[in-house]
Formats: C-alpha cells, sequence, structure tokens
C-alpha cells in the first residue's frame, strides 16, 4: 500500500544581480556518477543477472523478458555487429520504428562500442506523405545502417529515404531490396574487439542524437553525451532518492525517440537497477485498452504520463477494482510532462487515490528538452499545481534573463549538449555569452514574494504577439488555459490575433470526444460532429466561461473556430510530440484566420458576454 516519498530539489540559493538577472542554483552538490550509462548494465549483470530489465508482450499475450545478463550480452554482440560493419560517429546507426525489444537492444549494442544512434520519430516514416523530414534526417546524419521493426509498414520510407548501398536491418517483414534480419545481427560472437572500444568511451563520447521537434525551422540533432545523461540520471535521483531505495518498475509507452521516454524513462530504469515493461498501447480511447490490460498484471512503482494519458487512466480507475488494486499496490509519486494537467483530472485522480489509499499520491512535473537530456527543475514542493516547474535540480545552474518582457529560462551543467550536430551557427545560437543554453521559454515565480515556492511556465517567447492596439498578448499561459477548461474536448488550440483588434482561437477538436458529446453514432463524419448543436453551444459556454475572468483585451477570446481538418505533420503544423507549431498553422490557414475575422460566417462561434469596458 501507499508509503509516503521523500522528495529532494526542494530548496534553492537566489542572488539578482544589478542587471536584474536571477540566477538559481541547488545548495545541494551534484554527487559522482558513472562514466558511461552502460556501466550501470555491466554492474546489473553482476550484481542482480537474472532480474528482468525490459519486457514486452509478445504477439501470443505472453511477456518477452529480457534480464540484465541477457542485455549486456546482447549489447556485446551486436556491438560487435556494428563494429565490423564500420558504423562511426559519421555514419551512425538510424533506427525508424518505434519502441520494442530489438530497438533497445541495437541502441544499447551501439553504446557499447562507442556508436552513435538515433532514434527516428515513426511519424516521419508512418504519418507523412512526403518523407522531407525523414531525408533531412539522413542528410544530416549519413547514417550507415537503418534499422525499422516491419519491412511492410516502412517500406515506402525506407524507398523514400534511404540509400540502396546502405544495409536494411528488419526484425519482420520483407524489403523489395536486400536487407539483413536483426537475428543474424545479434547471433555475431563478441571479441575483445568490443569490450576495448566499450573500455576506449568516456563522458564525451556521443550516445546517440535526438532530433527536436523543428516547430520553428528543420528539426536539429541535438549531440546527446554520456555525461548528459549519465549526469541528468544523478540529478533525477537526488530529486527522488526513492528511486535507489528499490528497483523500480515502469509500465511505460513514452516513445524513445522523444527524451522524456528515451533519456528519461529508460533512463531510470537502467541507472537504478529497475525493470521497463514496454507499453505498446497510447492515450486513446482505443489504444488505452492496451495500457490497462498492462496496469492490471504490472504494478508500477512511478508513473509517466502525459495530460491526455492521466485524463484516460482517471475515468479507468474510477470504474475498474482490479486496476486500483494492482496500480495502487505499490505506486510512490505520480509525473506528467509534455502540457499542463487540467484540475478536473488531478482531482479525479486524487479522489480516487484518498479512495483506495487513504492518502493522496504525490503528483509532480518540471521544465526539461532534448537539449538538456531532459531534466533542469522539478515541482516537488506540497501544493504543486498545473504550470508550476519548481527549482533546480543539484548540478543544474539557471539564470533568468529579462527578454521582450518576460524572464527568459536559461541553464547551465553537465547535462547540456555540446551544440547541433553539423550545425555551428545553430550551436553558437543556441549559447549566451556565459554559456547558458537559451531555452526560448519564459518562466515567472509563483510567488515573487516567496521565491523559494519555485517557478512557473509562462509560454514561449517566440509565440507571444501585440494586437493592433499595442496590447502583448502572453499566448502560453492563455492556450493552456483553453485547453484545460476545455478538456476532454479540445486537442489542441492556436491563438490568433498579430495586428488585429482581438484574440480569437482555431480549435483542433478531439472528434471522439465531441462526437460522444453530440451524441451522434460512430458513423457520424467529423463535419456534422462539429456542426452539432450540442458541440458548437459547448464552444460558446467555454468561451463565455474563459471570459468572465478575462482582464481585459489581452486575455478576452472575441471568436472562435473548430477546425474540421486535422494538423499536418508535412506542413510542419504539428510535431513529432504532438504538439501545435503556432506559426506554421497560422501560415498555413491564414484564410481560415481571415474567415475568423469576417462577420457573419456562419463557422465563427462568438462569446455572448460583452466585453468588459
Amino acid at each position: 500500500m501507499y508509503r509516503a516519498v521523500a522528495l529532494g530539489c526542494n530548496t534553492a540559493d537566489f542572488n539578482t544581480g544589478a542587471d536584474g538577472v536571477l540566477r538559481i542554483r541547488s545548495p545541494e552538490p551534484l554527487q559522482p556518477y558513472p562514466r558511461h550509462l552502460l556501466d550501470r548494465l555491466a554492474e546489473g549483470a553482476v550484481q542482480h543477472p537474472e532480474r528482468t530489465f525490459v519486457a514486452q508482450r509478445g504477439s501470443d499475450g505472453a511477456w518477452r523478458r529480457i534480464s540484465y545478463a541477457q542485455m549486456l550480452h546482447g549489447a556485446r554482440s551486436l556491438g560487435q555487429t556494428l563494429l565490423q560493419r564500420g558504423l562511426s560517429v559519421d555514419r551512425p546507426l538510424l533506427i525508424l520504428s518505434g519502441n520494442d525489444l530489438e530497438h533497445l537492444q541495437l541502441s544499447f549494442g551501439a553504446m557499447w562500442a562507442g556508436i552513435p544512434y538515433c532514434p527516428v520519430s515513426p511519424a516521419y516514416s508512418l504519418m507523412s506523405q512526403d518523407f522531407e523530414k525523414l531525408r533531412h534526417v539522413w542528410r544530416t546524419l549519413t547514417p550507415g545502417m537503418v534499422f525499422a521493426a516491419d519491412g511492410t509498414a516502412y517500406e515506402r520510407a525506407i524507398a523514400a529515404a534511404v540509400s540502396p548501398e546502405v544495409e536494411v536491418v528488419l526484425a519482420k517483414g520483407t524489403l523489395g531490396r536486400e536487407w539483413t534480419r536483426f537475428e543474424a545481427l545479434v547471433a555475431t560472437t563478441p571479441t575483445p574487439a568490443v569490450d576495448a572500444a566499450f573500455a576506449d568511451t568516456g563522458p564525451d563520447t556521443v550516445a546517440k542524437f535526438l532530433f527536436t521537434s523543428g516547430s520553428t525551422r528543420s528539426p536539429k540533432a541535438v549531440i546527446t553525451t554520456q555525461r548528459m545523461l549519465c549526469s541528468n540520471q544523478q540529478m533525477i535521483l537526488q530529486s527522488f532518492p526513492f528511486l535507489g531505495e528499490e528497483p523500480p518498475v515502469l509500465v511505460d509507452w513514452l516513445p524513445w525517440n522523444h527524451t522524456f521516454g528515451g533519456n528519461h524513462n529508460v533512463g531510470i530504469a537502467l541507472y537504478n537497477g529497475g525493470t521497463l515493461y514496454v507499453d505498446d498501447g497510447k492515450p486513446t480511447p482505443q489504444g488505452f485498452v492496451e495500457t490497462v490490460r498492462n496496469l492490471r498484471e504490472i504494478a508500477p512503482t512511478v508513473y509517466f504520463n502525459v495530460p491526455r494519458g492521466w485524463e484516460e487512466l482517471a475515468v479507468a480507475l474510477e470504474t475498474d477494482a482490479q486496476l486500483r488494486r494492482t496500480f495502487f499496490s505499490r505506486v510512490r509519486l505520480f509525473m506528467f510532462a509534455g502540457a499542463g494537467l487540467s484540475q478536473a483530472t488531478w482531482d479525479r485522480l486524487e479522489r480516487v487515490a484518498e479512495a483506495h489509499c487513504g492518502k493522496r499520491i504525490r503528483v509532480v512535473s518540471g521544465l526539461g528538452m532534448t537539449e538538456t537530456s531532459p531534466s533542469c527543475t522539478f515541482a516537488t514542493l506540497p501544493g504543486v499545481k498545473s504550470g508550476h516547474i519548481g527549482l533546480p535540480c543539484p548540478g543544474c545552474e539557471v539564470k533568468l534573463v529579462p527578454v521582450q518582457g518576460k524572464l527568459e529560462a536559461r541553464f547551465r551543467g553537465p547535462h547540456i549538449m555540446p551544440g547541433y550536430w553539423r550545425a555551428p551557427e545553430q550551436t553558437q545560437a543556441a549559447f549566451d555569452e556565459d554559456g547558458y543554453y537559451c531555452s526560448g521559454d519564459a518562466v515567472a515565480l509563483v510567488d515573487p514574494a516567496q521565491p523559494r515556492l519555485g517557478l512557473m511556465f509562462d509560454g514561449r517567447l517566440a509565440e507571444d504577439f501585440k494586437l493592433s492596439s499595442a496590447t502583448f498578448v502572453s499566448v502560453g499561459p492563455l492556450r493552456s488555459r483553453v485547453i484545460l477548461e476545455g478538456a476532454p474536448y479540445i486537442q489542441d488550440v492556436v491563438v490568433t490575433g498579430p495586428d488585429r483588434d482581438d484574440i480569437g482561437i482555431l480549435v483542433f477538436p478531439n472528434v471522439d470526444d465531441c462526437r460522444s458529446l453530440a451524441g451522434l453514432r460512430a458513423e457520424a463524419t467529423t463535419e456534422e460532429v462539429l456542426r452539432a448543436p450540442a458541440v458548437r453551444a459547448w464552444l460558446q459556454a467555454l468561451l463565455d466561461q474563459l471570459n468572465r475572468s478575462a482582464s481585459g483585451s489581452s486575455t478576452r477570446i472575441a471568436r472562435a473556430r473548430l477546425l474540421l481538418e486535422p494538423p499536418s505533420i508535412d506542413k510542419g503544423e504539428i510535431t513529432d510530440k504532438r504538439s501545435i507549431n503556432q506559426r506554421a498553422v497560422l501560415n498555413h490557414r491564414a484564410a481560415l484566420v481571415e474567415s475568423l475575422y469576417t462577420d457573419g460566417d456562419p463557422e465563427v462561434i462568438l462569446p455572448r458576454m460583452a466585453p468588459r469596458t
């Protein structure tokens, strides 16, 4: 049953300079960490060789398990193969497909041999129609080998972007070109050469390349070193000491091409001698069925998800007794990331936890990004609310610099990237004169009179704009508020209004939830759903609700429109992390923005409340 957890990351030293720059750092020093993340794998193979490191359901429904000893052997065998194929930092391993056992074994084999790998968003291959982002990845990295779990699913993408002379490895399926089966690679006998290659690695060895989401321009390849991975895991451990008290158990779906899933969560399991159960579910009404199935069987000690996943879980926990019994049997902490968690979902989680455990489970959040591997701050103090990002981890220095009337968060420490691969100008632009990484994220103190309460997210600087009246609009907080108060019917929102008289919003709806709201049959088209009187009435009521607390034209929403077409990944409107690129949507849907401000357009929904004077 639930046990309270003692958390770190709950105090900081503050220093404000004469220039108005606020510097924040933890008084707790960062403790020593390994030179290489796979030192933890080698230790685990000796100390607990039979313990499951990673497991995933097979096609028969049974869990396929790989122990620490088996994973080490596989890493050495695959590392030997990659060395023999001549892979290197200039010819890295490219992984096109998502989370699976072969993916993880190959990534560890590459790291053991000192060869970087790059997990690419599967959306670049499976959702894209023009494959331009995948071609950009190829041109940037010049890979020496490509892995895809299923040749049939990835054949179009491979034909469009992968050079014919580069070896392609498959776990299943076939291609209309030469390819190699994964089993042939893992069957290689390791030699002293691969262990010598591992011994030659060090903190500056490039472990992987992770591509940014490309929200403002083409995705950039973040150089991720062993120092970054190891130091950040030590920061996380000191922020959450309970991870070192017993081996953590994770049940996790978050994609490994993203820093939260691939660095943070996989790293937590490995660094602390734990077990990772790969969840093939997704935070959608259909995909979450698999997640519930897994959580009925496997009890996590800590659980991570994005807000949409928490919404699905809160509902499932209220109605599924077996899920409650297993899930709450040993979980000690909840964490969300990617966006704000709605208060309604937060309240539901607390109610069901109190009913089952007698106490609330601690919920934490923080701030991290690909360039910082990822964690910089955590909100661990009591009273955490949506939008809070907390205080710096041990070893992370934070500098808050006045920019455009806000405070930009900048970071320095061993977990910060050395730069972007083969992009010296972009690397130079990413750091200030003191070597701090400039995040572009605005933050604010939760309470300027009590700085120890920490920081809260205040939007992206690049998204903010001015109305024609010169009134400044802070897009991030407004957008978050619309999404949170509009849950579960809103997927995302774009805020309109640069150089116009008032603010509007373009709403990407959660069509399935809107269909339920309208009481329509499953076959109802998206157009029928969005034109349903109940859906339009809901959006009008939401506008009225939001505007009741508006403080003026900078926060009052004067008009809204539901969007029929979902955001396009090829046009850059949505990233592989499913986050909206505000600028791209405004550019590509300029005609819809114009119609939003056209009097008499029947698709535009106006609030009923009169504006404040």
